[in-house]
């Protein structure tokens, strides 16, 4: 267990974050470990095909044999949506000595595609880091990033109405808050004392996170990763068709349903933010379950309801960029 020691300071300065680079880092999990992460299998399927054009030699050698990712592609997220781009050009400066202890501190050793000449090393790299993001990753971000956002709309919504120590100890049943204390249970059975010194906290949701997660290097900026609510949705991009001829066949209420699931929600909070009564909100979702455009997920006690496959190529969300 890690616990960050807050100031009033310090809870005040608690922000919500997105980085690209950090959620390419881990999903090199599942990409080398596809048993321990069945929420991604579908995206892990996906993406088969291309894992022969990608440096695997490389990026597996980023991920030790207990999923630990080294921390240099884990970044903690300068902005509340940071651009890979951007994450990758800091990373082509990273020092002999931070790249040497960062790939120590996971595998005790440096692997051997990281030894030799550091700006040919840096160079493969970035490149294999940008190629596994072209290839495995671009394709579904937007809809990664979405249930991501949702998320954090979710925690701000939750915090607004319930205290800041409710949207934190919702994270995950590995995280606690009681309003100075951050404990993040870890698999490591050390217990270590983190106080964040100003530094602020940053939450990150990510689709591939099971429990909680945080930097391997204490000295590195207090950092929280935890799974995105809904991470277990699949991903497919797909044409839309004309909305209305959407609501002609399903009618009003239950197209308007399909269309408010662009993020995971559970039942009580469409029926609130629809403004109709949760029993009929209930209904409509039963049989769009049943007739195959939705999928449901079981986050804490909630259910959570998302547009399947099917679900997803018959809506057209106002707004939402084209894929």
């Amino acid at each position: 267990m890690i616990r960050y020691v807050l100031e009033p300071t310090d809870v005040s300065a608690i922000r919500f974050g997105i980085s690209p680079l950090s959620e390419l880092g881990l999903g090199l999990r599942a990409i080398r470990f596809p048993d321990a992460y069945p929420l991604q299998r579908p995206w892990r399927d996906r993406i088969d095909p291309v894992l022969p054009f990608l440096d695997l030699e490389l990026l597996h050698a980023l991920v030790d044999d207990r999923r630990f990712v080294a921390d240099f592609v884990n970044p903690r997220p300068a902005s509340p949506l940071a651009v890979l781009d951007d994450e990758l050009a800091v990373l082509r400066l990273i020092t002999p000595r931070r790249l040497r202890h960062d790939l120590e501190s996971v595998h005790g050793h440096v692997p051997e595609p990281f030894r030799g000449d550091h700006d040919r090393v840096v160079r493969r790299l970035v490149d294999a880091l940008a190629a596994a993001w072209k290839l495995c990753f671009a394709p579904y971000w937007p809809r990664m990033r979405a249930v991501m956002q949702a998320d954090i709309l979710h925690r701000g919504r939750v915090a607004s109405s319930s205290g800041l120590g409710a949207a934190i100890g919702g994270l995950s049943p590995h995280v606690s808050f009681d309003g100075r204390h951050l404990d993040v249970r870890l698999r490591s059975p050390l217990a270590r004392l983190r106080p964040v010194r100003g530094e602020g906290v940053t939450l990150v949701p990510s689709m591939f996170v099971t429990r909680a997660s945080n930097p391997v290097d204490d000295d590195l900026p207090p950092t929280v990763m935890y799974p995105a609510r809904g991470q277990g949705a699949m991903w497919s991009p797909a044409e839309r068709p004309d909305a209305g001829a959407v609501r002609d066949l399903l009618g009003a209420a239950r197209a308007g349903l399909l269309a408010a699931l662009g993020e995971p929600a559970s039942s009580t909070e469409l029926a609130q933010r629809l403004g109709v009564t949760a029993s009929a909100v209930t209904q409509h979702l039963r049989l769009l379950e049943r007739a195959g455009l939705l999928t449901k997920a079981r986050y804490g006690r909630s259910v959570l309801y998302y547009r399947s496959d099917l679900g997803e190529a018959l809506v057209t969300v106002p707004g939402e960029p084209g894929r």
